[in-house]
């Protein structure tokens, strides 16, 4: 009887739990408002004979090439930054090899690095979720071929910086170090380019997060010229969709609506920063569009009396070291003043705030 392979058969399952969304989605970090317009008028745009055609992804590279800075040969759209990890694992990764990932992290990782037998290693977080360089280092061996790394991390919010992550490419010359930067926008810090001198090095972006294009699955890799040549022999040349990559040069185009969005993405982060500190509510500072909190045993109420209020968040128990974590997107600022009414009044209503304050 045909069976799947023992390392496809032992990968774990990632399911998210997308059913049932109703309400303000704070639950997936996704744009929270949806796209530019430029993009909607260019969709409605479309006609039948645009959808028959095989999509040529190269002339949008090109125009994506010259807005990130790079050349084009340096880049590779992917079916969303998922396509590109899975891309960096096809490419590199045998049997024999080592991965190493911090934990926690984007579960997608450990299971494109597992499916073609690779032992993944999962290297804890630092005292409160910082980057573990030292044990990086220190996990790094001749059978090591890649390293993941979010930065900014999710669900944590954290962030290394650029001269640690110079470091780990710079120790691991023989592995792939790949560098997702999905929440590039909320945090303004890169290490685009810096494949030119560290070729083992690989940065991934998204336009899920700030050009609210996640349903249409666009993401980019971006890396050493030589090495973007061989991962490009994996990736299918019709691997991003027309609708994708007729959208995203208009996406690109407005400025001005992704950087007034952003804008207010991040002043609702400081916004339901400060409040976590006034209420007494552990938090990890973040450097992304969303925070992580600590409810302790309240947490499965608090997720659920929040859902009853038509706000929706993500519980991230079963994430290592975040029993008892919940994490929160932020949105536009009038969402976010809904935010923190709702926030109060749940907070009350499961007993964990009892006093009538009002943010």
């Amino acid at each position: 009887m045909l069976s799947a392979r023992e390392a496809v058969c032992k990968l774990p399952s990632y399911h998210p739990p997308l059913g049932g969304r109703k309400g303000l989605r704070l639950d997936f970090n996704e744009n929270t408002v949806g796209c530019s317009p430029r993009v909607l008028e260019r969709l409605r745009s479309l006609g039948a004979e645009d959808l028959a055609r095989y999509p040529e992804r190269e002339p949008v590279e090109v125009v994506v090439a010259d807005y990130l800075g790079v050349r084009p040969e340096e880049l590779l759209l992917t079916n969303g930054v998922d396509e590109a990890i899975h891309l960096v694992c096809e490419t590199y990764l045998e049997p024999s090899d080592e991965v190493l990932i911090v934990v926690p992290t984007f579960s997608m990782y450990e299971i494109f690095a597992a499916a073609p037998g690779a032992r993944v290693i999962n290297v804890p977080a630092g005292v409160n979720f910082t980057f573990p360089l030292h044990t990086i280092l220190r996990h790094i061996r001749p059978t090591t071929r890649l390293i993941a790394i979010a930065n900014p991390n999710n669900p944590t919010g954290s962030s290394a910086t650029e001269e640690e992550l110079r470091l780990v490419a710079q120790s691991a010359p023989d592995a792939a170090v790949l560098v997702d930067e999905a929440y590039f926008e909320f945090h303004g810090r890169t290490l685009s380019g810096g494949w030119r001198q560290l070729p083992n090095l690989f940065v991934a972006r998204t336009f899920s997060k700030a050009y609210g294009l996640a349903g249409l699955r666009a993401g980019v890799l971006m890396g050493n010229t030589e090495q973007m040549s061989a991962v490009r022999k994996v990736a299918s040349p019709y691997n991003v969709n027309s609708v994708a990559l007729v959208s995203l040069p208009e996406a690109l185009a407005d400025s001005t609506y992704v950087d007034h969005y952003v804008s207010e993405v991040c002043e609702g982060r400081e916004r339901l920063q400060c409040e976590l500190q006034k209420l007494g509510i552990p938090f990890w500072p973040s450097r992304a569009n969303f925070v992580l909190m600590r409810m302790g045993e309240a947490n499965s109420a608090f997720v659920s009396a929040m859902r009853e209020h038509g706000i929706l968040v993500r519980d991230r128990s079963r994430d290592p070291g975040c029993e008892g974590c919940v994490r929160i997107t932020l949105g536009s600022r009038e969402q976010t003043d809904r935010l923190l009414y709702v926030l109060h009044e749940v907070l009350q209503e499961i007993g964990v705030f009892r006093r009538e304050v009002r943010p």
